[in-house]
């Protein structure tokens, strides 16, 4: 099946270096981010091309093929190219046959997840059998033969990069079938300056380029994005000090983007028309913070600066990622997710605030094993509890998760995702989406092993259908109450409702299988690796 189209501009530019990625990143997902991550799964409920028009649309390109928005990291790729003065393009999939074809120099990409071998995409492959969307769409984009023919007869470079980088090594294969010239990996808006001059000089490339931490880029010489991010995305700062060992943003320095910065990128994406902007960082709550303690101050600068800009274009709001144990420490000292709340929220055109967080493990012994400095300023002891006090302070704000937790991390026992699924259970009252994850082997844990489809046992999938359920639940309340219920929606939100409704009889019966399946424990391991085959 073909995932991109090969389109002419109706007014082709001159490009040499095209930037760009496969269609489930080059999308908006109408415009709710969220429902990008629907991407991550195989189509389920209905026809695959049904499923690619929820989870990633194609949005509108110039006349030239360029997208009107972009992924916020392909968008400072492009702008640190055009400061240094190349001629340098983020091109819609579609148009790139015919950029590749017509004089580039190089074809630049990034992604997430090339292969879906990250969280959440690795999972729903393992359960279902199924491929994901997500790696479909990439490996046929990558597939392109116009690439691989400009690269022959033209000397078109591939560079590749972005936080999945890490998947072209994993996967041997990639490297044969797809013969790209350069890997990066790390913060690239300084290197990939330099490989631009080695592209135009016809030098050599180097096979990968590692940027380490030390020499990530400072805040001045991170560029300013020249045009809309997808759904208006900011970055607010970068890094966090939190050193949770199956995270690679820990090992980056810590950085805060001035206001004025941050004022600058809200101003772009109005201004060209998004309906809305996202705060990014890897916990907007830290901002300002004295390490892991959020402040009052710079954390309310940081939102009377974005209620200017929501109430004069009208314009939706949300966080990326936050802590909970920063949720709880921000409102504990000085009420601020409450005063944040009241500043972005006006009960009609932004009812909800969404926002990514992680649980990670329910288990007290994992948590100070694996992520000790999570619950902190709390002590680790106390992560449980930290978990349902963030949950109750965003449901009384109006604030809703999308929150995971981790199968299969190094050492977990049996009573570990016990202690998980308890925590999960006391998170039923919470307007939330949980969502598990398995184990993939990052930061400094990236030597170790992954989970594999044959660790999964009984007490995963009990995990995993209280999650179900919980989520199932919720998604309903949240798709007409806040998220959804505008009318230019409508079609979507009825075709997330069907696939609602289609996914709670599936997960039912695959439950019931996996409990008769797990029922024989000597037949464990070949019954799961055959119905996988």
């Amino acid at each position: 099946m073909r995932y991109h189209e090969k389109k002419t501009p109706k007014k082709p530019l001159r490009v040499d270096f095209v930037i760009s990625v496969d269609r489930c990143m080059m999308s908006n997902h109408h415009g709710k981010e969220f429902i990008g991550f629907m991407a991550t799964g195989p189509a389920i409920g209905v026809p695959e091309k049904v499923w690619r028009w929820i989870a990633c649309p194609a949005m509108k390109v110039d006349e030239h093929g360029r997208p009107w928005q972009a992924p916020y990291g392909l968008r400072k790729i492009e702008a640190a190219l055009q400061d240094a003065g190349f001629n340098a393009h983020i091109i819609d999939p579609d148009y790139v046959a015919y950029y590749v074809t017509h004089g580039a120099k190089a074809l630049l990409i990034g992604h997430h997840d090339y292969f879906a071998f990250g969280p959440p995409s690795n999972e729903w492959w393992m359960v279902s059998g199924h491929e994901p969307i997500n790696r479909k769409s990439f490996i046929d984009f990558i597939s392109m033969p116009e690439i691989w023919k400009a690269k022959k007869e033209y000397g078109l470079r591939v560079v590749v990069g972005g936080p999945a980088v890490w998947q072209w090594e994993v996967w041997r294969e990639a490297l044969e079938r797809w013969p790209v010239d350069t890997l990066v990996d790390g913060e690239a808006e300084k290197i990939i300056v330099k490989l631009a001059e080695k592209i135009v000089n016809g030098e050599e490339l180097p096979r990968k380029v590692v940027v380490p931490p030390q020499e990530s880029p400072k805040i001045e010489e991170i560029p300013l994005i020249k045009a809309p991010s997808v759904n208006g995305l900011v970055e607010i700062m970068r890094g966090c000090p939190r050193g949770c060992k199956f995270c690679s943003v820990t090992l980056r320095p810590l950085r805060f983007m001035p206001l004025e910065r941050i004022e600058a990128e809200i101003r772009l994406n109005l201004e060209n028309g998004t309906c809305g902007f996202i705060y990014h960082s890897e916990d907007v709550l830290l901002y300002g913070a004295d390490v892991v303690k959020p402040r009052e101050e710079p954390l309310i600068k940081l939102h009377k600066l974005a209620a200017k800009y929501l109430e004069k274009y009208e314009a939706g709001f949300a966080w990326s990622h936050a802590s909970l144990a920063a949720v709880k420490y921000a409102e504990e000292h000085g009420r601020i997710v409450s005063k944040i709340a009241e500043l972005v929220l006006d009960g009609d055109v932004r009812k909800i605030l969404g926002v990514e967080v992680g649980i990670e493990t329910g288990s007290v012994r994992l948590a100070k094993k694996i992520m000790p400095a999570k619950a902190a300023p709390y002590p680790a002891e106390k992560w449980p509890d930290i978990v349902e006090d963030a949950f109750r302070i965003m449901a009384d704000n109006n604030i809703v998760p999308a929150a995971t937790f981790i199968l299969g991390l190094p050492g977990e026992t049996e009573q570990d995702v016990y202690e998980t699924i308890e925590v999960i259970e006391r998170l039923r009252p919470y307007p939330s989406l949980i969502v598990p994850m398995f184990f993939v082997p990052m930061g400094m844990l990236k030597d170790l092993e992954g989970f594999r489809r044959e660790y999964l046992r009984d007490y995963h999938i009990d995990a995993m259908k209280v999650a179900a359920d919980h989520t199932i639940k919720w998604a309903r309340y949240i798709i007409s109450r806040g998220y959804l219920d505008k009318p230019q929606y409508a079609p979507l939100r009825a075709a997330l409702k069907l696939f609602l409704w289609y996914a709670e009889k599936k997960i039912r019966k695959a439950y019931e299988y996996y409990r008769n399946l797990f029922s024989v424990p000597h037949r464990q391991a070949a019954a799961v690796a055959e119905m996988h085959a």
